[in-house]
């Protein structure tokens, strides 16, 4: 019985651990949704850095007026 108290107890801590990453959005997504752009070079004209993208090797760009 104990056994199989910790086999269950494992599993659950597994499935928790696999499941927390589930529903974070990534930044290239939060980016867009603000009205932006991904750049790998520097902004276009009339934008600004809002944040990045693609974990942090690209820029968000919005446009500034």
């Amino acid at each position: 019985m104990r056994i199989l108290c910790f086999l269950l107890l494992t599993l659950c801590l597994l499935v928790s651990q696999s499941v927390s990453g589930i529903g974070k959005k990534s930044d290239h997504y939060r980016c867009v949704q603000k009205g932006g752009t991904c750049h790998f070079s520097s902004c276009p004209l009339f934008n600004k850095i809002e944040g990045t993208c693609y974990n942090g090797k690209a820029k968000c760009c919005i446009r500034s007026y």
